[in-house]
């Protein structure tokens, strides 16, 4: 008997931490494969905002196309609801050219949704929102973060007192419902996602390796002008420091150390910490996916290993 999964049409996902090299990979895959690119990037979103993004330069975006990329202003919001909707129908449409969905990139929530579904929320509530910016300023976030911890301390471990988008919506939902977040994902009815997907973590097995790479990058990042890219952000009087395009890691200590409140070294010192900070949350959602594929994207044999990887699961 034909089982289910060898029916539904493949989809490739690319996953892995900051700086590991996912593009370059992606690039080598779309030359041996029918591939269609789909970024994965919470970042990658918003146009102008390339150095500190890392984002494909013109002459690859030309050659490797990527879906999902500068599709919003800074200045615009862009949910992990939307990018789901977003994803799903650019798959299908892959799906439906004959060609194969590549979704690439370390933004783990908007993977986590796409595989698991989303529960049922309760739409923003304005005015609460309101109050919890109001008590914000007046007794800081951390304050909130406590109150969350006492509510909802399963979502108090996963979200910092420094994410107030994130630490709000798990507050708005619990005061408004009378459950809390994490009980309303377990209680969710998962959205099976239609693909047969191979799922591939591609990380430096030495750790050590990950943050020389991410150092390096940030360095390469200040050499090609990433303050001056930050500068120009900043002249637009509509884009400020609460932003979720703003508080992109990289972009939040540019910001402040252009405010004045750092020197240059410890802004270099900040972005780097914050980068591999980034990079450890990434690779401990990447330990929660149960069917992801680890390689090594060090090792002599990595792209060997992705290649008959996908060749036997594509088969």
């Amino acid at each position: 008997m034909t089982s289910l999964s060898s029916v539904l049409p493949p989809a490739i996902l690319l996953m892995g931490p900051t700086a590991a090299g996912k593009t370059a990979l992606a690039f080598e895959l779309a030359e041996r494969f029918p591939c269609d690119i789909i970024s994965v990037d919470s970042a990658l979103i918003y146009r102008g905002m390339d150095i500190g993004t890392a984002k494909p330069s013109a002459a690859e975006l030309a050659r490797y196309p990527h879906q999902l990329i500068d599709i919003r202003d800074p200045s615009e919001a862009y949910s992990a609801a939307d990018f789901r909707q977003d994803a799903l129908e650019l798959m299908a449409a892959s799906t439906a050219r004959g060609r194969i969905p590549l979704l690439v990139g370390g933004t783990m929530m908007y993977y986590n949704i796409l595989l698991q579904g989303m529960a049922s929320l309760p739409s923003a509530d304005p005015a609460f929102r309101q109050q919890m910016e109001s008590e914000a300023l007046e007794h800081g976030w951390v304050k909130l973060h406590q109150r969350l911890q006492e509510v909802d301390p399963e979502s108090a471990a996963r979200i910092r007192p420094s994410d107030p988008q994130r630490l709000q919506r798990a507050l708005e939902v619990y005061f408004l419902t009378g459950k809390s977040l994490s009980q309303h994902w377990q209680e969710q009815e998962q959205q099976v996602l239609p693909y047969r997907t191979i799922e591939i973590a591609w990380s430096p097995a030495d750790r050590s390796v990950l943050h020389q790479r991410i150092a390096l990058r940030f360095e390469q990042m200040l050499s090609a002008g990433f303050l001056s890219e930050v500068e120009s952000l900043k002249q637009r009087s509509d884009l400020h420091a609460a932003l979720p395009s703003i508080r992109c890691v990289g972009y939040r200590q540019a910001w402040c150390y252009l405010d004045g409140e750092d020197d240059y070294s410890t802004f270099v010192q900040k972005g780097i910490a914050a980068t591999r900070q980034l990079a450890k949350r990434q690779l401990t959602w990447l330990r929660g996916f149960e069917h992801v594929h680890w390689i090594d994207s060090t090792s002599s044999q990595a792209l060997d290993s992705a290649l008959k990887l996908l060749e036997s699961g594509l088969s």
